[in-house]
């Protein structure tokens, strides 16, 4: 559904361009606005609706429906709170999951022997002479 809409919009985007770039100019264009146009109007003349205007007010129309559908179709789409590309992503990730670790190792409760305690290892700290107490 989504795609179909998508194409329509695209479709009637393109003839829409082909329409608007068919229609001929009203000429003046932003020259009239500064007095030397006709002085009954701002936008110039009404003229005779051709069916390119016509044309044009439709696929226009279209255009926006379209859009607002295509809004709504691609929330609805997204409401299952994953993108296809996350999806393709969690699918790799559970193919490719890690091997578990070995079974059979022994589990270390004791630490090697020699190493000595973690106390044994630290350096005392210094004692303090009974002269150096003041300052």
């Amino acid at each position: 559904m989504f795609y179909f809409i998508l194409v329509l919009l695209i479709l009637d985007a393109l003839i829409l361009a082909a329409v608007i770039l068919l229609q001929a100019g009203q000429g003046g264009g932003l020259a009239s606005l500064g007095g030397s146009g006709s002085t009954d109007t701002v936008m110039g003349g009404r003229q005779a609706v051709t069916l390119l205007t016509r044309m044009s007010w439709w696929c226009g129309g279209i255009f926006l429906a379209l859009s607002l559908v295509l809004s709504v179709v691609s929330a609805n789409r997204g409401a299952t709170g994953r993108s296809e590309l996350q999806e393709r992503l969690r699918q790799g990730s559970a193919s490719e999951a890690p091997a578990p670790a070995p079974a059979n190792l022994p589990l270390q409760t004791t630490p090697p022997a020699g190493a000595g305690s973690p106390a044994e290892a630290a350096p005392a700290p210094p004692a303090a002479s009974p002269g150096d107490s003041g300052r």
